[in-house]
C-alpha cells in the first residue's frame, strides 16, 4: 500500500495521471479540486490566486484524507498542487510514507493545455501565479510531461 501525490502547476495533467495510476494499482483516486471549499473555488474562477490562509485548512483536510485511505490496504494517488514546500510538509504530517510525483512540463506545454479546457474553474490567467509559486521539490519523483499521457503513467509504474 502507497500513499502519492502526483503535483504540479495547473494544467500539467495531475488528475489524469493519478487517476491512472489508481486504475493501474487497482486503488483510490482523489482530486484536490473537490476538497476546496466554495470560497475558494469562486475566487480562483474570478481570477485571484488563492493565500496561504486560503490554503491551510484545505490542506489540513487533505491529510486527513490521506491518514483515513493509509489504513484502506490500497494505493492512493491525490492530484494536488502542492506548490510550494511548506504545502508539500503539511500534507505529509504523520505521513512518514508519503511519495510525491512531480509532472513537470514547460509553460508553453502546460499554457496550451489549459487553454483548451473548458470544464476547469481555473482559468488560463493564473497559470503564471502558478509558476511564480512553485517550488519544484528536491525529493520528488520528477516525470517530464512532454510524453503522451500513456508515456508518462507507464514511467511512474516502473519508478513507483
Amino acid at each position: 500500500m502507497g500513499l502519492y501525490v502526483v503535483m504540479g502547476v495547473s494544467g500539467c495533467g495531475k488528475s489524469s495521471v493519478a487517476f491512472r495510476l489508481s486504475e493501474a494499482r487497482g486503488g483510490d483516486f482523489l482530486d484536490a479540486d473537490d476538497f476546496h471549499p466554495p470560497a475558494n473555488k469562486a475566487k480562483m474562477a474570478a481570477g485571484i490566486p488563492l493565500t496561504d490562509e486560503d490554503r491551510w485548512g484545505w490542506l489540513d483536510l487533505l491529510n486527513e484524507e490521506l491518514k483515513h485511505r493509509s489504513s484502506n490496504g490500497l494505493d492512493t494517488f491525490l492530484a494536488c498542487s502542492a506548490l510550494r514546500q511548506v504545502y508539500r510538509d503539511r500534507l505529509a504530517v504523520g505521513l512518514p510514507a508519503l511519495r510525491f510525483i512531480y509532472l513537470q512540463g514547460s509553460r508553453e506545454a502546460i499554457r496550451s493545455r489549459i487553454e483548451k479546457r473548458t470544464d476547469h474553474f481555473m482559468p488560463p490567467t493564473l497559470l503564471e501565479s502558478q509558476f511564480s509559486t512553485l517550488e519544484e521539490p528536491m525529493d520528488a519523483l520528477t516525470v517530464s510531461i512532454e510524453r503522451s499521457l500513456a508515456q508518462v503513467t507507464e514511467e511512474i509504474l516502473k519508478r513507483i
